[in-house]
């Protein structure tokens, strides 16, 4: 599946402000340029942790067409993670199933990731999932993520579902 428009959204306080590096944001955009070559990273930015904030840049980032957009962190429990209500005022349709698997299967690898409230739902003909901050948590969600987009994608937008394989991240 081709010429689809991807968006990767960092939350983070201290990545906003210069004072920590994004680690996460970057290693997603990797990870999509190696996985699926032709998807293109349209959009790629920084935003506090600030509920306003990041529901511009979500419907924004619809508007424009952007066919997946991906965020990570500001989904745990600290009182300035806001970014799954942010996420919630913005899609139309929820898609439980998503974080539901990316919970199951990180609770495998560590008892934290109960403590997750990421979302994942739909506006028009984008797809929001929202992802850890940390980059280990990104790796292996997007493990389990890679196979199931294509597929996802192709419904959501109605195109030609090519099955592509994907290489392990």
């Amino acid at each position: 599946m081709t010429n689809l428009k991807i968006a990767i959204l960092t939350i983070s306080d201290r990545g906003a402000a210069g004072t920590s590096e994004d680690r996460s944001g970057p290693l997603l955009r990797q990870i999509v340029q190696n996985q699926m070559p032709a998807w293109e990273v349209a959009q790629q930015t920084i935003t506090p942790d600030e509920y306003d904030r990041i529901r511009q840049t979500l419907l924004q980032w619809c508007e424009a067409g952007i066919h997946l957009i991906l965020t990570t962190g500001g989904t745990g429990f600290a009182p300035r993670d806001v970014t799954p209500e942010a996420t919630k005022s913005v899609i139309e349709r929820e898609t439980p199933g998503i974080t539901e698997a990316l919970r199951a299967e990180s609770m495998k690898i560590t008892r934290h990731a109960m403590l997750s409230r990421a979302v994942a739902g739909i506006r028009g003909q984008t797809l929001i999932i929202n992802l850890p901050g940390n980059p280990k948590a990104v790796r292996e969600n997007m493990e389990l993520l890679l196979p199931v987009l294509p597929h996802a994608l192709a419904l959501l937008n109605e195109l030609p579902d090519t099955e592509q394989q994907h290489r392990t991240v």
